[in-house]
């Protein structure tokens, strides 16, 4: 018996419609259903039993919080299943890795959950979206392929939840694991593991997703020359619970904030330390005190664990041993 693949339908580019077949840039992300997404690429059916169904289609530059957990909460659901072997979620790039990431956190699941997108519309001329989705199936119907947690793949390239990056705004060849490396490729349709991901995931999460539609507000600020204690003194207005702060080199600011910060930690904001630069450690530092050091992840990746522990504490030395953790 085939393996039973679940697929749900964000939209992305891998459903988006263009003018002409040459046009790779100005098109509507979002405009193809998953129902055509699936009869285009019929071959599926030979690696396993295939259903879907329309969560949302959009261009994932508007996903919003509220999209986020309920489809986190959806997939827990489809995972439940007994009728499920393996889900695979067609979603868009821009966001692909802050999606893929908070379910790494909250779903519960040894199935495979796999992301899949892709970088040229459904239109286009050797569009990749079709045998990405193929890939996507023949990954999510592989048994223990949910043991390295949430996964994406796109151009034959399998990355973890926890690293995944994107790198390029058009090619194909855009998502990476950065400084980490990729967990595998798809070799002619078979996945080729060659490293498992360390970090607590999934099944061994201690989170799951929240009933609420929202989670502790928290800001991400750029650091840069010129900045300027006003974005974090209107942070402090608008009731923010945490701020990221996507520093210079490892995890820098200006230090002329730093009174600013302390203010706004006397408040009880949780601050939390990252990188612009594209990889490296931040880690906890006696010039930046009672920060968290966000380790390796993003900004964008960082914002939401924060946002998972507040709703717990707001104590930093527990924050910081989570985000050792995940």
């Amino acid at each position: 018996m085939l393996p039973a693949i679940y697929i749900i339908g964000c939209g992305g580019t891998i459903a988006g419609r263009a003018a002409s077949q040459s046009e790779l840039i100005g098109y509507q992300a979002g405009e193809v259903s998953i129902d055509d997404l699936i009869q285009s690429v019929p071959e599926m059916t030979s690696y396993a039993s295939i259903r879907g169904e329309q969560f949302c289609n959009i261009d994932s530059s508007s996903m919003t919080e509220e999209l986020l957990l309920q489809l986190a909460r959806h997939v827990q659901d489809i995972a439940g299943r007994d009728d499920v072997d393996g889900i695979v979620i067609t979603h868009g790039t821009d966001t692909m890795d802050e999606t893929a990431y908070f379910l790494n956190l909250t779903v519960h699941t040894h199935k495979p959950v796999v992301l899949v997108g892709a970088m040229r519309p459904a239109t286009a001329i050797s569009a990749d979206g079709p045998m990405n989705l193929l890939e996507a199936v023949r990954l999510a119907a592989t048994p223990g392929a949910g043991e390295y947690g949430v996964l994406q793949v796109m151009n034959s390239t399998i990355c973890s939840a926890r690293f995944v990056e994107k790198t390029d705004t058009t090619h194909v060849h855009t998502f990476t694991d950065g400084q980490l490396g990729a967990l595998g490729f798809m070799q002619d349709g078979v996945p080729v593991f060659y490293q498992q991901p360390l970090r607590r995931h999934t099944y061994d999460s201690r989170w799951t997703c929240p009933a609420e539609d929202h989670l502790p507000p928290v800001w991400i600020l750029y650091c840069h020359i010129g900045m300027t204690a006003a974005l974090i003194e209107t942070a402090m207005e608008r009731g923010v619970r945490g701020i990221v702060l996507a520093g210079m080199g490892h995890g820098n600011m200006p230090k002329y904030l730093l009174p600013v910060i302390k203010e706004a930690q006397l408040k009880g904001i949780v601050f939390a330390r990252t990188t612009r630069a594209a990889g490296g450690i931040v880690s906890p530092v006696p010039l930046w005190p009672q920060m968290i050091g966000a380790d390796n992840l993003s900004p964008q990746k960082a914002r939401l664990l924060l946002q998972l522990a507040l709703q717990d504490t707001s104590d930093i030395e527990q924050i910081q041993h989570w985000f050792g953790e995940y």
